[in-house]
């Protein structure tokens, strides 16, 4: 009796599969990996001390300070507000929820120069508001820091609402239900249960904002000036030393920025890893 014998089979090759990696591998090579290290070869090409002596200039050391106050205030403003608006679109039906919810994104679409001659147009030394704000305040608002801070949370309020806002609605409401019959007040209710659900994701989106904030440079550039020690932030300090021809300056500076954003960006990451596993 003759053996059955099956034919070997040739392995196949997913060349698909690898076709696409290779796509998007090559894709995230060329324009990320290959900018950043250019900048990062460029801000250490004359060794570690000449970038720190750059950074640490006293006119770059007060843009880098300026930048980096400006961007923790506008993360705690949006951190409250950005939650209170999330907040109120999750839980509460009114009119015009819609349109609301919709402009909230507005800001990522905007060119960020629209937004600084927004401000300017409200709050400049020769608009109404303006005026009346220094006369009553003895505050200027543009060419200044609080003009800066409103620049950033124009720009970067998105952030806190949509970290904050599918997480509340994914949220189970029966354990909020059971302790209001047990005669839980409100807030009680908020910082036992509701809280504890949105902290990491509240978290993530106020760093996400902090970071976005260090390179904002549109909207600053118009509603700050360009005004060393006193309204420069690092990114317009680097577009001034470009115009200065000060290549080293501008890429120390820019090495400091990616440093700070990217450990921002990695704590995010780590934030979110920890929510799913919790």
């Amino acid at each position: 009796m003759a053996s059955m014998t099956t034919p070997a089979t040739t392995p196949r090759i997913p060349w698909a599969r690898l076709g696409i990696r290779g796509m998007a591998l090559s894709y995230l090579f060329i324009m990320l990996i290959i900018p950043i290290s250019v900048i990062f070869w460029d801000g250490f090409s004359e060794g570690m001390v000449t970038l720190w002596q750059e950074v640490t200039k006293p006119i770059a050391w007060s843009a880098l300070k300026l930048t980096l106050w400006t961007s923790a205030v506008m993360a705690i403003i949006n951190g409250v507000m950005g939650l209170l608006t999330a907040f109120v679109l999750v839980r509460y039906t009114f009119p015009g929820k819609t349109t609301l919810n919709a402009i909230i994104d507005l800001p990522l679409a905007i060119p960020t120069l629209v937004t600084g001659l927004m401000l300017v147009a409200l709050y400049g030394p020769q608009q109404v508001l303006g005026q009346w704000i220094l006369e009553h305040f003895g505050q200027r608002i543009i060419f200044a820091p609080p003009g800066i801070v409103l620049a950033l949370l124009f720009v970067t309020f998105p952030f806190v609402v949509r970290s904050v806002q599918p997480v509340l609605l994914d949220l189970d409401q029966a354990q909020e239900d059971a302790a209001a019959t047990l005669a839980a007040t409100s807030w009680m209710i908020f910082h036992r249960i509701t809280f504890p659900a949105i902290r990491l994701p509240l978290l993530s989106g106020m760093l996400l904002s902090f970071a976005r904030a260090i390179g904002e440079f549109g909207a600053i550039v118009i509603v700050a000036g360009n005004i060393p020690f006193r309204s420069q932030t690092a990114a317009v300090y680097v577009y001034g030393e470009v115009e200065s021809e000060n290549r080293l300056g501008a890429s120390a500076m820019s090495v400091a920025m990616m440093l700070i954003a990217f450990s921002v960006v990695a704590l995010v990451g780590y934030l979110e890893r920890r929510g799913r596993r919790g």
